[in-house]
């Protein structure tokens, strides 16, 4: 994989000098009949506000038909901030002196355990780059005690992992102890932009971590989510870029994003630089993921809680198809009373359950589903049913059963009778009567005790 600067630059300098039919274009992104490289810079460039409007319009539409309603939830797991790299917008930076730590697996415990108590079912393992206090040894005892750790009927089914970019042999370790998604963010495909912002360590190889996603395909693992860290060059090249590079994976293993997720750059306490040229607006935000949306279609879009609740609702009508919530971003930021540092500041800070009420006030359902990783769901045979629109015939009806499980583990009785309102009303809108007859039996199991239920 190679990024060419070159052609990604003219193609947003055309996109801006030149006059075409942009309402051809947004009709054929409304029919998802695929974009160009070119016609994606040219909606990228769009300024006309009746043609944002429609594009805004389209990308809602677009994740209606392929996701339906639900939005998937996680939270992240911090388990060590050793880190060797001079990143220069990260508070891990190895510059930065603070009494770094990594969680002991009783810790790793106690915070699954507080997790657990949440009803999350999906994390997001994260840590920093460090081989002598972080080494693949460490992330592999922490995803066996995660998968071991139980409390009552909670459980952690699907451990996402967020490490730096590593070696073949080491992706295969990760794929053997069962992870789901490999989550890695380019930061930024600009190359001198992305020395710039990497002064030293391992990640400041550009080339080594662009092709961190071959090596983890070589190895097995068929799920990997991307992503940039928006702010630290143009977006609209960040845009693009992205689009390129899951075409190169598509065109080299058969399938590319699983998902992609959008942080914007933000002040952390500890990092080395304290401004940001390209630092991007909420308005320009909220077009980014637009587009984002309509040039990947079939590709989950993830917020965190780095976003405020107003504009993480426009996001999530938008095309966003995950989001975390009761988030902690800093180690032991579960159970310690007070947080040594986290990575980055949350603008978010409501709990979990605060999180579901919201989600279900807003007309969408919450899902805790982890299914098609279990049931070899992943890569292509995923983006098969996401590409025929089929996707949604099992996202949905999973997504009610462990909203089911969550009411009658965590909820009390007028939460339980509001979600089983909810769970009838939704029933309706299954085309398919035998998963629908399917969904309505499992969700009687699951009143009557029974879990881990899916289609």
């Amino acid at each position: 994989m190679t990024v060419d600067r070159d052609y990604i630059e003219e193609l947003l300098k055309q996109a801006n000098s030149r006059n075409v039919d942009m309402a051809q274009i947004i009709d054929k992104a409304d029919k998802m009949e695929g974009l160009s490289h070119r016609e994606v810079a040219l909606l990228l460039m769009c300024e006309d506000d009746d043609y944002n409007e429609r594009i805004f319009e389209i990308a809602g539409k677009i994740k209606d038909r392929i996701y339906g309603n639900r939005v998937v939830m996680f939270a992240p797991l911090y388990v060590s901030d050793y880190c060797v790299n001079k990143c220069v917008y990260c508070s891990y930076n190895t510059l930065h002196d603070f009494g770094r730590s990594r969680l002991t697996m009783e810790q790793v415990r106690e915070e699954v355990r507080v997790l657990e108590e949440m009803g999350h079912k999906r994390i997001a393992l994260e840590a920093g780059e460090d081989d002598e206090n972080c080494p693949i040894e460490y992330i592999l005892e922490c995803l066996e005690t995660i998968y071991q750790m139980k409390t009552g009927n909670g459980e952690i089914r699907r451990i996402n992992v967020n490490i730096a970019a590593t070696t073949v042999e080491n992706y295969r370790k990760l794929k053997e102890a069962g992870i789901g998604t490999y989550i890695l963010f380019q930061e930024t495909y600009h190359k001198p932009a992305y020395e710039k912002a990497h002064i030293d360590g391992p990640k400041k190889d550009f080339d080594y971590h662009l092709n961190a996603f071959d090596r983890a395909m070589e190895a097995g693992i068929d799920d990997v989510g991307g992503g940039v860290l928006f702010g630290l060059h143009d977006p609209y090249f960040e845009i693009i870029a992205l689009m390129l590079h899951n075409e190169h994976l598509e065109k080299q293993y058969g399938v590319g994003f699983h998902t992609v997720s959008v942080p914007r750059i933000c002040k952390a306490d500890g990092a080395i630089a304290s401004s940001y040229p390209y630092a991007v607006s909420d308005d320009v935000f909220l077009k980014l993921i637009a587009i984002l949306r309509i040039a990947l279609p079939f590709t989950g879009v993830i917020i965190s809680t780095r976003e405020s609740p107003d504009l993480r609702k426009k996001l999530i009508h938008l095309g966003v198809s995950q989001t975390s919530g009761g988030s902690s971003t800093g180690v032991g930021g579960y159970t310690q009373k007070e947080q040594k540092q986290a990575q980055f500041k949350t603008n978010d800070d409501r709990k979990t359950a605060d999180i579901i009420e919201w989600l279900m006030e807003e007309k969408l359902i919450p899902s805790f589903c982890t299914a098609c990783y279990r049931s070899g769901r992943t890569g292509d045979r995923f983006m098969q049913l996401a590409k025929t629109g089929n996707i949604k015939n099992v996202c949905q009806p999973n997504a009610l059963m462990t909203l089911c499980e969550y009411a009658h583990d965590y909820g009390n009785d007028d939460f339980i009778n509001r979600v089983h309102s909810l769970i009838k009303s939704e029933l309706c809108n299954i085309d398919d009567e035998k998963i629908r007859t399917l969904t309505a039996a499992n969700i009687e199991k699951i009143k009557n005790g029974q879990r881990d239920l899916y289609i």
